[in-house]
């Protein structure tokens, strides 16, 4: 029998997890038109990622830092996070929030969806992933066209309204509106996610979905 698909990541992906969080585009320097104003809100946004970060990691629920490159095209992901820490710019609060560690996975997207043109989805896929909690901003923008993009891969796609933000309180609440009509997506607060029941969920739903493939396998053997 050959090796399953997913058992292996160039040896580098020791991690298999049902459920997976992505911080969207929260390294960000906010040097654009409206980002000012935006400020107040996209820190305490990054305090509640923080603080469910804490949370996913505890119980091996790994983090992707799906990133904008900004078009700088001769940058990569650690440029971008010395960018905002270190230089005077707008978004350095917020980044200090979110600093990745060693543990963290991360993707550099050139468009609106952490999915097109990236290595998003072969990474979820070695890691059995199934269900994506998806943070950042921005919630109108790359939040929602990532969540459009995983609802048509099946993946189940959980929102926590105080982990992500957008340029206006009113572009922000019509985005979730979207997600949570459109997309199915669950909008819910970050603190009121059950993380263990939410792993153990897409783990057993995994199982039984083995099983009914197996079944099916052995009654064509029958046959």
């Amino acid at each position: 029998m050959p090796p399953r698909p997913d058992t292996d990541l160039h040896g580098n992906a020791p991690d298999s997890s049902p459920v997976a969080l992505l911080i969207i585009d929260a390294i960000n320097d906010l040097e654009f038109e409206g980002g000012a104003s935006m400020v107040p809100r996209a820190v305490r946004m990054a305090r509640r990622i923080a603080t469910l970060k804490a949370r996913t990691s505890a119980i091996s629920i790994p983090t992707i830092y799906v990133n904008d490159n900004f078009g700088r095209w001769r940058s990569d992901f650690h440029r971008i996070v010395a960018h905002c820490l270190d230089d005077d710019v707008r978004g350095r609060p917020v980044a200090e929030q979110l600093v990745p560690d060693e543990r963290d996975y991360f993707v550099l997207k050139p468009k609106h969806s952490g999915f097109y043109n990236t290595t998003l989805d072969l990474l979820l896929g070695y890691l059995q992933t199934k269900t994506v909690i998806l943070t950042g901003i921005a919630t109108d923008v790359c939040v929602l066209f990532t969540a459009a993009d995983a609802y048509m891969r099946d993946l189940r796609v959980v929102v926590p309204s105080d982990c992500v933000t957008a340029l206006t309180p009113t572009a922000h609440r019509n985005a979730l509106a979207q997600m949570r009509t459109v997309l199915k997506a669950e909008v819910v607060a970050s603190a009121s996610i059950d993380l263990a029941q939410l792993v153990r969920s897409q783990r057993a739903g995994g199982r039984r979905a083995n099983s009914a493939r197996a079944g099916a396998g052995r009654s064509r053997a029958r046959h």
